[in-house]
């Protein structure tokens, strides 16, 4: 077995993952479903974790009640965590977990990793890492970033400036989740790298550019020094770190990928993870299907029969069933909001006929 790395790893591992409701709750949120293969997120996320640095080095981030949840995966593998008093985005955790590990060892590398991505195979995320490490060793910010296969409008993307070696260059600017025009154009110049959201750089540096650039944040980064964590999260503004540290910052890296990545989002991704058959399909669970084409179907205790519908999401689970087009996955959540709003008003009315 190859030595560690020598660097920790912050894996955020919060959020409900709403968008894979109804097998997604706040009892077993989307890190608990075996979204990429037959184990579930979290594990998977915490063996590669722990395969690259050592379960001593590895920091999980989420709230107490999440961390509760991931108990016995952690303590089966001799990870430590981090609770975080409130979610307020990627910004604020990852500046407090570079602070932590910074004051733990001084001058130490952090990466930064996602709990619901599939990445293989392990040797490349291996490599990719090791490079984005001489980046961060350089004083840079590095992105890790992944060559577009096809138009995608939820993705992040970076594009690429000056060639800095192999396969890192500096980042020129970053893009938001464009529209679909756009998002074919990206893909077609090989100019652009989609921004997985995983990170390399010296907490030293992330903290230096954190004072620099993310105003949201500095005035809450003096409380961490003086051992107030819900002082600091209490002062600190929701902020995601691209937005409030890499789009501002100068000296950003990215880093392209050698291995497969998936940003598992949305229903839809279960088809590029779990696999199809010979009709586009993608089943986890009990189904059978005929004269159907290209559904994604997650069945937990009934069996479901799909006969001549194509391009649908059928999930069973907790007691509830979910039908809906595949065009309609990526905005399963706000479904959701206008579904419970129209239930509250429902009941609202009810207790108002019987009062």
């Amino acid at each position: 077995m190859s030595a560690h790395l020598n660097a920790y790893i912050a894996i955020l591992a919060g959020g409900v993952g709403s968008r894979f409701w109804p097998a997604s709750t706040r009892q077993r949120p989307k890190q608990f479903l075996p979204l990429a293969s037959d184990t579930a997120l979290i594990d998977e996320t915490l063996d590669r974790a722990v395969q690259l640095v050592g379960e001593s080095r590895v920091r999980v981030i989420a709230s107490a009640q999440l961390l509760s949840l991931m108990r016995d995966s952690l303590d089966r593998r001799g990870v430590d965590s981090l609770a975080e008093p409130q979610a307020k985005g990627t910004g604020p955790a990852l500046a407090w977990a570079a602070y932590e590990i910074e004051r733990e060892s001084p001058g130490a590398v952090m990466i930064s990793m996602h709990a619901d991505h599939r990445i293989s195979p392990p040797a490349g995320l291996r490599a990719t890492l090791e490079e984005s490490m001489q980046r961060a060793r350089e004083g840079y910010l590095c992105c890790i970033g992944v060559r577009p296969n096809r138009p995608e409008t939820g993705y992040g993307y970076m594009q690429l400036g000056d060639e800095l070696d192999r396969s890192s260059f500096e980042v020129k600017k970053f893009v938001e989740k464009p529209d679909i025009e756009t998002a074919k154009r990206y893909a077609e110049s090989g100019d652009y790298l989609w921004n997985s959201g995983i990170f390399v750089w010296h907490c030293a540096d992330l903290l230096t550019a954190v004072e620099a650039h993310a105003h949201e944040l500095h005035r809450a980064i003096p409380l961490l020094s003086q051992g107030d964590v819900q002082g600091f999260f209490d002062v600190a503004n929701p902020i995601a770190i691209d937005v409030g540290v890499l789009e501002r910052a100068g000296r950003i890296a990215a880093t392209e990928a050698r291995f497969e990545w998936d940003d598992l989002g949305v229903w839809t991704a279960v088809a590029r993870s779990r696999g199809v058959d010979d009709r586009g399909n993608s089943v986890v669970g009990a189904a059978r299907l005929l004269a159907s084409e290209r559904n994604v179907v997650w069945t937990e205790s009934l069996r479901a029969t799909l006969i001549g519908v194509s391009d649908m999401v059928v999930v069973e689970a907790n007691d509830e069933l979910l039908v809906l087009s595949r065009a309609e996955a990526d905005r399963l959540n706000l479904h959701i909001r206008k579904l419970e709003e129209q239930d509250n008003t429902s009941k609202a009315s009810d207790t108002k006929e019987s009062a």
